[in-house]
């Protein structure tokens, strides 16, 4: 049995919610996205501010103990009932309820998805002794899946975090200043590269001489899960020392299968059951020629950190 939970994170729509659903058959309580601006009070107890709100030292009496909480899968149910409003609040409830409660019963580690807690790796190392995983999306593929939602970026939420500004984001502060609100090719590459930077320090930084701040970071590529997901899968489930079960490998299997959709309807966007070799390569068909030109313009000195593999045409 393992006693450290897991934190599965990255960029939004990278892959998050498949990598941790599968990581999480492997014998976690999966809990979704504590640190969204919408979350329930049920999963997380503290008010959450921006989309990718940043959590240290100096203000971590605003997460810290909601975030224990969370950890230690003791549902609010209390304040959850209060702020019950529809019929699928209700639902949800029931849902989560039950994923904290068998976690208990059956001593499940908690595995957190949440994009939303990438800019604040060393402090779930630090402060809630998480082990981390970091999925990564071709940048042209994360632009082009923002493009078909039509969800842009507002970089307020970044703008508006001054402990952010300062350890991470102060050099981008210009770029973010003067992005139009409409220019979502735009925001998903800036978004991109800025993520994708402060990852890499941090995998410096493990690799380097503060080991005990940062121990391990397993970064996953989505594509490389994608064209053989039990394959990859496996490298995955041995890096973090768990068992790869039959079990797991079906569970894998039903949700790559090639009789899944090879794209996933826009009010479907968190399921995970899909055809990932079909959905490989759907940002070339998507995107024109000059938006993938942008996009690798105005990411290729992070892209090629993680992708110099990988063509862009």
């Amino acid at each position: 049995m393992f006693h450290h939970p897991l934190l599965v994170t990255g960029a939004h729509r990278t892959g998050t919610t498949w990598v941790g659903k599968m990581l999480a058959a492997g014998g976690f309580a999966y809990v979704s996205e504590p640190l969204n601006v919408s979350h329930r009070p049920g999963v997380m107890g503290a008010p959450v501010r921006h989309w990718y709100q940043y959590i240290t030292r100096e203000n971590e009496a605003e997460f810290l103990p909601a975030l224990q909480k969370t950890l230690a899968l003791r549902y609010g149910l209390l304040a959850e009932i209060k702020s019950l409003k529809s019929r699928r609040d209700l639902l949800r409830m029931g849902r989560d309820l039950g994923i904290f409660l068998r976690g208990r019963v059956t001593r499940q580690p908690a595995l957190l998805k949440d994009p939303f807690a990438v800019f604040s790796l060393p402090w779930f190392v630090e402060r809630l002794n998480c082990r981390i995983v970091v999925t990564i999306r071709h940048p042209a593929g994360f632009a082009s899946s923002l493009k078909r939602l039509n969800w842009p970026f507002d970089f307020k939420d970044l703008l508006d975090q001054p402990l952010l500004m300062r350890d991470h984001l102060e050099p981008f502060r210009a770029d973010m200043e003067r992005i139009p609100p409409d220019d979502i090719i735009g925001q998903s590459a800036l978004l991109w590269r800025m993520v994708y930077r402060v990852v890499h320090a941090a995998l410096r930084q493990a690799q380097g001489g503060a080991r005990e701040r940062i121990p391990s970071i397993l970064v996953v590529r989505h594509e490389d899960l994608s064209l053989d997901p039990v394959a990859g899968f496996a490298r995955a489930y041995e890096s973090l020392g768990l068992a790869y079960t039959a079990k797991v490998q079906e569970t894998i299997r039903n949700a790559s299968s090639s009789e899944n959709p090879a794209e996933l309807s826009s009010r479907k966007t968190h399921s995970v059951k899909l055809d990932s070799r079909a959905n490989l390569e759907n940002w070339k068909k998507r995107l024109s020629a000059d938006e993938i030109a942008r996009i690798r313009d105005l990411t290729e000195d992070v892209a090629g950190l993680f992708y110099a593999d990988v063509k862009w045409d």
